[in-house]
């Protein structure tokens, strides 16, 4: 992994008090916190090898390798196997646009992907069937699925549909909005809530992350243009790689 010649001169001008009280990781540690927030390393950005690292600072590569361990530990840093350490990206969604998961990850030059967790079909719930306006009951589709972009987990969504709209939901492949677009089925509006809670057990192991972290909680109903629902989702997304932001403008 090559790094660029005016980062390289960045780390060569860092200097570690090794006399200090502060340990040597967690003094480079502090470093790479404040390159990210100054903007010198930014999202997606790649960092030195570790042995390269440590001999441009003369310490070693334990040192470097616990700094980065507690970085990767609080979701700053990324590890990819045979790629190197990256800083974490964040991802921005506007909440003023109705769109997939697989288009917004596409916008920002990422790869979408989807692990199974489960899918078929059953009988909708009273909740479910209050949010799709269905008979208690009735048939519908369910579709969980963890969500990656370029491999590393985002979001867990679990998504419920009519069944006469998805009858064979082995069928959805990573996108399920373009699964719908095929069957003539496009959402053109949708009611989203958002609160922070602490993740469940489940759903943190598959987002890799500690039960009782913070995550988003988002629920979502989106609507066909005559106004029948279509789709209620329920998803947990990563705090710290996920940011919804919306614009607000003043009344005329």
């Amino acid at each position: 992994m090559r790094t660029s010649p005016r980062i390289h001169e960045v780390w060569q001008r860092l200097q570690l008090d090794e006399g200090g009280q502060t340990p040597l990781y967690q003094q480079l540690r502090e470093h790479v916190l404040r390159m990210i927030r100054s903007g010198q390393l930014e999202p997606g950005g790649a960092l030195p090898a570790e042995r390269v690292l440590a001999e441009i600072l003369g310490v070693s590569r334990l040192t470097v390798r616990k700094a980065f361990d507690s970085l990767v530990a609080e979701g700053v840093l990324v590890r990819r196997q045979g790629s190197g350490t990256f800083v974490a990206r964040r991802f921005e969604q506007p909440l003023s646009f109705l769109s997939g998961f697989s288009q917004d990850m596409r916008a920002r030059g990422m790869e979408p992907g989807s692990k199974q967790v489960r899918r078929g079909l059953g009988q909708a719930t009273p909740e479910e069937a209050m949010a799709l306006s269905l008979s208690p009951g009735e048939a519908v589709a369910r579709i969980c699925r963890v969500r990656t972009a370029d491999d590393l987990p985002m979001a867990i969504e679990c998504a419920v549909l009519p069944a006469e709209f998805v009858p064979d939901p082995e069928g959805v492949s990573d996108s399920l909005y373009a699964y719908l677009k095929a069957r003539g089925l496009r959402p053109v509006r949708a009611l989203q809530r958002l609160r922070a809670v602490a993740a469940p057990e489940e759903e943190a192991r598959q987002l890799g992350i500690a039960p009782g972290d913070p995550v988003l909680y988002i629920q979502r109903v989106s609507f066909l243009p005559g106004g029948r629902p279509l789709e209620f989702t329920r998803s947990h997304y990563r705090g710290d790689r996920y940011d919804f932001v919306a614009e607000l403008r003043a009344e005329p």
